[in-house]
């Protein structure tokens, strides 16, 4: 009664490889990481399409071929995307120039606070 529907399969190998090319990142990079990842991704694809061509092609199995296909697009543009990233950490260009502004701007006393007079107080 507890069966698993193919997308369901599907997405669960998704995130089963998406977790497991994590793990492999924080261990031995985002190379070797990509390189995993897209070897089981395009293995599990190419399983898919010849079930596909022994089975015959339904909804269903071009839903889960499509969803395989996104996720090597998606992996496969990884290390793209980290080689076009400027080396001081990542994150968006300026974001470290504002968080210095903002620094700055609560570090220096407000500039709003009127003059004081110098010498005998007004309050004769």
């Amino acid at each position: 009664m507890n069966e698993e529907s193919p997308m369901d399969a599907v997405t669960d190998l998704i995130a089963s490889i998406e977790m497991h090319r994590k793990e492999i990142e924080r261990e031995t990079g985002l190379e070797a990481s990509r390189d995993y990842s897209l070897r089981r991704l395009q293995q599990a694809l190419q399983e898919e399409q010849e079930a596909a061509q022994q089975h015959g092609s339904s909804p269903t199995r071009v839903a889960t071929a499509e969803a395989l296909a996104n996720e090597i697009k998606r992996v496969g543009s990884l290390l793209r995307g980290a080689s076009q990233r400027p080396q001081g950490g990542g994150g968006r260009p300026g974001q470290q120039q504002q968080r210095n502004f903002r620094q700055d701007q609560q570090r220096k006393s407000p500039k709003s606070r009127g003059r004081r007079s110098m010498g005998r107080s007004s309050g004769r």
